[in-house]
């Protein structure tokens, strides 16, 4: 189960990369680009440094290997804002909007599914950039090839919605992290990056399409299904925090290039919100190039590395167990 490492050590370089230059213009960073670590910049933090992305990833990372407890999960989730847990330097910051309401509606009593804002604007990229742990936790409970069981099996898109849910309750957000996890599941093993996208994007729509409420949803993520999608200039790839533009440009990125290195590298130099898509893009680039394709000397720049690979080895174990256990 490297994999697990794989995808959590690509979606943590990808997130440290574009900390130093989150919010800058597309047009800034065209005439100086970012082609590696960098140290400073909009939140003045050293070489290496991960933020909200990695560590609400890493609190749902740790509580899965406990089982699922989404109390627990929201535990976790405010143990890093209060106290910052799950963070490089002992401090949250670049905390999103969205995350941080239903952060304190569930530290003023709420339920964990109430949590997460329902409204249309509810919709930031908070809860996709943290959702990828669900792949190796739903494949230790309900076996490889999610794509193919989502038919018989409702509770794996339960589980998905839920867990999304905890921050951000609209359905189009629940739906982003749905098409993700499914793809970056595809991606496992995959000789083919496109055949295993294209293949996690439909398994996805054809559920959405069947169940009333999300259908009507399902609409804004057309471009998506579009055949020619990959094709879209730059100038047509938006890169903000809106959770289809994040969904979009990561996927753009990764489709759009041939290796960890200028997946994530394209994927920052898209400016605006440059942590979360390059982080998202990481993801499923550490998946299918494998950690071993992530540069040497950016692996070495992430702050507390050894944490967040104890964190992963800690969860493969478990989740390891689960699979042989049944």
């Amino acid at each position: 189960m490297s994999e697990l490492r794989d995808g959590i050590m690509g979606l943590c370089v990808g997130d440290a990369l574009g900390v130093p230059v989150e919010f800058m213009a597309r047009e800034d960073l065209a005439e100086y680009p970012v082609t590696g670590m960098r140290a400073y910049g909009t939140h003045q933090q050293p070489a290496g440094t991960w933020s909200d992305d990695t560590s609400l990833t890493l609190c749902l990372l740790d509580s899965l290997s406990h089982g699922l407890d989404l109390r627990d999960t929201m535990e976790r989730f405010a143990d890093w804002f209060v106290h910052g847990a799950y963070t490089p330097h002992g401090d949250a910051f670049d905390i999103g909007t969205g995350t941080r309401m239903a952060i304190d509606r569930f530290l003023k009593g709420a339920d964990p599914l109430e949590c997460g804002g329902r409204g249309e604007h509810n919709n930031g990229n908070g809860s996709l950039m943290r959702i990828l742990p669900l792949v190796f936790y739903l494949r230790a409970t309900h076996g490889e090839g999610l794509a193919g069981r989502i038919h018989q099996d409702y509770r794996i898109m339960e589980v998905i919605h839920d867990v999304c849910r905890l921050t951000h309750g609209h359905r189009r957000s629940q739906i982003a992290c749905g098409i993700y996890v499914l793809i970056a599941e595809q991606l496992i093993g995959a000789q083919d990056r496109e055949t295993a996208v294209r293949k996690g994007l439909q398994k996805a729509a054809q559920w959405y399409e069947e169940h009333p409420g999300y259908a009507e949803e399902l609409t804004v993520y057309s471009r998506l299904l579009d055949p020619d999608f990959a094709n879209l200039s730059e100038e047509q790839i938006s890169s903000g925090g809106y959770v289809v533009h994040t969904l979009e440009a990561a996927l753009w990125c990764f489709l759009g290039t041939d290796r960890y290195r200028t997946c994530v590298l394209k994927a920052v130099n898209l400016g605006d919100d440059t942590d979360t898509v390059a982080a998202v893009a990481g993801g499923l680039a550490g998946l299918f190039y494998g950690s071993e394709a992530i540069a040497p000397e950016w692996l070495e720049t992430i702050v507390r590395r050894e944490f967040v690979e104890d964190l992963c080895g800690n969860a493969q174990r478990v989740f390891q167990r689960r699979r042989q256990n049944g």
